[in-house]
């Protein structure tokens, strides 16, 4: 009896040391956050603050264009990280968002505070950089479509832009788009940009007023293709969006072949064009690149 006793308190003392043991090495979520938080500032040798809700930001430059109130309207870009420095989600290189400073933090997938706050902190022309908590990111589901794990560490990278409204913002991407390309663009009046590949004939005889057929293919700045016409499509000419109306005219004739990059507001502004599906394959404020081919016309 004493034997088989004394078995049984060794067992029991060995589940207690198993347990305490795993105790000790529980790690809980704060902890864990703390831990990666200061692993990625040590490896990336960042110095900054921590906001009182408890995320980390770094001012990169503060900016030197005007400050910013919560009700200012203003464009920003976003890119969100893992801590490795893989980007899993941001704004296109060229469909730049607008909003009001006091709504920059809404996005599809969850409300982000520390995006608001932190552009808050800078001037236009300014960029930070924020370290989210995985329990003010994605938690401990994480978020499959982003590839992002279990309790994983978020670093957002933003910038708050010096450009006041979407005519200063198309001239920003538009230069930033041809320089990409190399492309060597006239600038017309209108600040539709063109480039004329071929005359053609008769280019006297191509009016607002003409009926025209073409071949064209449309596409946003990121190479999508959202519309084209290889045999041909008939109309006139005053009646399709006014980038097209207002430089084509007098520029090239039948058989001329003209480039033409729209500002937004001369292609579909604020209004986002939708497929035969529902989809969106116009955004809004999208600048817009066509090629175009004139076959006939008619007057």
């Amino acid at each position: 009896m004493i034997k088989n006793l004394s078995l049984y308190t060794i067992a029991l003392l060995g589940c207690l040391v198993l347990f305490n043991s795993c105790e000790k090495e529980y790690e809980t979520i704060d902890a864990l956050d703390k831990r990666q938080i200061a692993e990625y500032i040590k490896n990336n040798n960042l110095t900054g603050g921590v906001d009182t809700l408890g995320y980390h930001y770094k001012i990169l430059d503060k900016g030197t264009g005007g400050a910013v109130d919560r009700t200012d309207s203003v464009f920003y870009t976003y890119d969100f990280k893992h801590a490795s420095g893989a980007s899993f989600f941001k704004n296109s290189d060229y469909q730049i968002p607008r909003n009001f400073l006091g709504y920059t933090d809404r996005f599809g997938f969850k409300d982000i505070p520390a995006v608001r706050l932190t552009l808050s902190k800078l001037q236009k022309g300014g960029t930070a950089r924020v370290i989210l908590p995985s329990s003010m990111a994605f938690g401990k589901n994480g978020n499959k479509t982003f590839g992002v794990e279990s309790n994983e560490i978020i670093v957002i990278d933003l910038a708050l832009l010096t450009q006041k409204n979407w005519v200063e913002m198309d001239n920003y991407l538009l230069d930033k788009f041809v320089a990409a390309k190399g492309l060597n663009p006239v600038t017309d009046p209108s600040r539709v940009r063109y480039i004329i590949s071929a005359e053609g004939t008769g280019k006297g005889d191509v009016k607002p007023t003409s009926k025209v057929k073409v071949k064209y293919t449309g596409r946003l700045l990121d190479g999508s293709v959202f519309d084209s016409s290889t045999d041909g499509v008939e109309f006139l000419l005053d009646g399709v969006i006014k980038g097209w109306t207002e430089v084509i005219p007098g520029k090239i004739g039948v058989g001329g072949k003209i480039r033409l990059l729209i500002p937004s507001d001369l292609g579909y502004g604020q209004t986002a064009q939708r497929d035969g599906n529902g989809n969106v394959s116009i955004p809004a404020n999208a600048i817009l690149d066509f090629d175009i081919e004139i076959v006939s016309v008619t007057n």
